[in-house]
């Protein structure tokens, strides 16, 4: 036990001070983990009388509120404690080397559970498609050689050869932006037009010209746009790097292949669907969605690919998913078999929730591993002949990261002739019946969280007086209430609860709509949720509007037919999409108004939905007309999406604004119903 409560003193004791390095974290799964089996120990132990058992059971709570009001300050931490959590070796050794202090001696097996196996596939789904083995077959000098390869290995350290590193990298993109956009220098462009016979812009044109000079490795994150495709395929034509893979969301495959035509017509491409039956082995693209990655990644390691992309490359922040592991395998195996191979990372938002987003990133560009920072970038903090603890470190850090290959453009700045875009607000009011339903909702979540509240409150140690709101405990009562919702099935929470609005706004936002198509010409109408659309899609066939429907279950046959009836037939005057299905890699600019009529929970959701219309090709003013529930909780929602909308302007666009890296929008929406509530009753 006084192990126990020693390090979960100094895990607390960290994130008070703002810092969580891979050191904290570990610490913080570990106690965790071993607060958990000593209390089902201590239950079940026959040894512990009723008195020793009730003790040590409130002591144990007592390091378990500690947790919880710790991971309420960083709900990052949330992660370790979930079932499918990565117990990683260092989090066993540290265990061992607690129950050592605490005299325990248990079998290495025993020490901490192992994690628990995947729900996902396995290696007997994987395939190998026959037009791979024709490949194979057909010409022994096709067989890739890579003999001339040479794995990256890790730099040796001289003076920071002690230093934790990975946590000071990160923190210097919120830290020591100093007003500096995040760009690595690029040189001027001989030409900006291509041999397919287009002209490029300017901004586009440096990125080749930078692959051509020799640079290998981008994290291309210009503003949603800003033709990002078009860069990787011209900058893997300049480079050679073929064959080359696409790794690409589902929805933009057909795309792709689209743009290889128009871009580089002299390359083929082949897009992979399902197991692969109809690809062709010679293609020099091969394009491949996030799904089915799985089923291929067998025979796409040892294909000898010359250059990987990996566009909307946001998706593989979560390290622990499948995906991602998929994406990291291949990118090793790549730069394991191949020469300074071509890796590009395309995203118009790297950062969707925390500045630790781009640990997956960086790791696929090959410039660090799972605990420090490989040989290029290594050599580049050594040059600085600083440490962490040096003042210039901050800066020096974050210039040696961007010089790597971060590529961040702003239409603003490079793109003079796209116009404007705004957001506004269109507040609606409900009609009596929903608004008394989503009101008294709203009642009843606050209720149930407001007698939490005061239950936590009469079960504290005596002696602890807090004068008005106690702030932490709302933010630990919260963040439960968010755990719950997340893992229920059920409408009485705040997922429940927005649903509810986004169904009670859905014919209101689509009667603007259609106000705007008769009006002003094509409109994109953005929901989350199924009967949302299909609520509009009736309102806009009641109203004789005709529309395209593009949906997440849709082929990507079918859904390309949708996207082209909306871009090339004048009657067609709105394109009614799902937020997440059509917020990212497709065209819409013939549209220049777009409603949302649902809030995402993220900034980064919205703006990539918005983007599907301000890009190149835009000559209209683009205006996001966001339908807002007056009087309830979905006015505050949209403000808390306007407040994270700084962590991507701070980390990459040098915005001295001062906000929170880490805001969790729907965390902070309860707190603040949980906060008024409890303000309404003290008046």
């Amino acid at each position: 036990m006084p192990v126990l409560a020693r390090t979960v003193r100094e895990v607390e004791t960290a994130v008070q001070r703002g810092s969580a390095p891979p050191s904290i974290r570990t610490k913080f799964q570990v106690v965790a983990l071993l607060v958990r089996q000593e209390r089902a120990r201590v239950r079940t132990d026959p040894k512990v009388s009723q008195a020793q058992r009730t003790e040590l059971l409130k002591r144990l709570d007592g390091i378990a509120m500690i947790l919880a009001q710790t991971a309420a300050r960083d709900t990052s931490l949330l992660a370790l404690l979930a079932e499918d959590a990565v117990v990683s070796e260092a989090a066993r050794a540290l265990t061992r080397t607690m129950l050592a202090d605490a005299g325990i001696t248990v079998a290495p097996e025993e020490v901490l559970p192992p994690p628990p196996p995947t729900a996902g596939p396995t290696v007997d789904r994987r395939v190998v498609p026959q037009a791979i083995v024709s490949r194979q077959l057909a010409n022994p000098f096709l067989a890739p050689d890579f003999s001339a390869a040479v794995p990256q290995s890790s730099a040796p350290a001289r003076q920071l050869a002690t230093w934790e590193l990975l946590g000071p990298l990160f923190r210097s993109f919120e830290e020591a932006s100093g007003g500096a956009p995040a760009c690595m220098p690029l040189p001027a462009p001989t030409t900006v037009r291509v041999s397919s016979g287009v002209e490029l812009m300017l901004h586009q044109a440096q990125v080749v010209a930078a692959a051509a000079a020799g640079h290998r490795s981008f994290l291309l994150a210009d503003e949603p746009g800003l033709g990002k495709t078009a860069q990787a395929l011209l900058a893997a034509q300049a480079t050679n790097s073929y064959p080359l893979l696409a790794v690409v969301p589902n929805v933009v495959k057909t795309n792709w292949a689209r743009e290889v035509g128009l871009w580089t017509p002299n390359r083929t491409a082949t897009v992979i669907h399902g197991n692969g039956d109809t690809i062709d082995g010679f293609a020099d693209i091969v394009i491949v969605n996030y799904e089915v990655l799985d089923r291929h990644v067998g025979w796409i390691g040892e294909f000898g690919f010359r250059g990987m992309v990996v566009d909307e490359a946001h998706f593989i922040k979560n390290k622990t998913s499948q995906r991602s592991q998929h994406v990291l395998e291949l990118a090793d195996r790549i730069r394991a078999r191949t020469p300074r191979p071509l890796l590009m990372a395309l995203t118009g938002t790297p950062l969707i929730n925390d500045i630790e987003d781009f640990r997956a990133i960086w790791q696929f560009l090959g410039w660090i591993d799972e605990k420090k920072p490989l040989r290029q970038l290594m050599h580049a903090l050594e040059d600085t002949h600083l440490t962490p603890i040096d003042p210039g470190f901050y800066p020096a850090a974050r210039k040696a990261v961007i010089d790597l290959g971060i590529v961040r453009r702003r239409k603003i700045d490079v793109a003079a002739d796209i116009p404007a875009r705004r957001i506004a607000d269109l507040p609606v009011e409900l009609d009596d019946k929903a608004a008394r339903s989503i009101r008294l909702a709203e009642q009843r979540l606050a209720k149930r969280m407001v007698s939490r509240y005061r239950a936590a409150l009469e079960t504290r140690h005596a002696g602890v007086i807090v004068e008005g709101i106690d702030h932490d405990l709302v933010r630990l009562i919260a963040n439960r209430e968010r755990k719950e919702a997340t893992n229920s099935k059920t409408d009485g929470n705040v997922f429940g609860m927005m649903r509810k609005i986004g169904q009670a706004k859905a014919v209101l936002a689509a009667d603007y709509a259609a106000q705007l198509a008769r009006s002003a010409g094509k409109v994109v109408f953005f929901a989350k949720h199924i009967d949302v659309m299909d609520a509009a899609e009736e309102t806009f066939a009641k109203a004789g509007i005709r529309y395209s429907s593009i949906r997440g279950d849709q082929t990507s046959k079918a859904r390309q037919k949708e996207i082209d009836a909306f871009v090339n037939d004048p009657e067609v005057t709105i394109a009614v999409c799902s937020l997440t299905a059509a917020g990212v890699g497709i065209n819409l600019q013939v549209a220049s108004n777009i409603v949302l009529a649902e809030l995402s929970w993220t900034d980064a959701e919205q703006t990539q939905a918005i983007d599907r219309s301000h890009r190149i090709g835009q000559t209209m003013p683009v205006t996001a007309w966001r339908i807002i529930a007056a009087q309830t909780i979905d006015a505050r929602i949209a403000e808390l999406i306007d407040s994270k909308a700084g962590l991507a302007a701070r980390a990459l666009d040098g915005s001295d604004e001062e906000l929170s890296s880490s805001v969790d929008v729907q965390l902070e929406a309860l707190v603040a119903l949980l906060t008024d509530a409890l303000a309404e009753e003290a008046a």
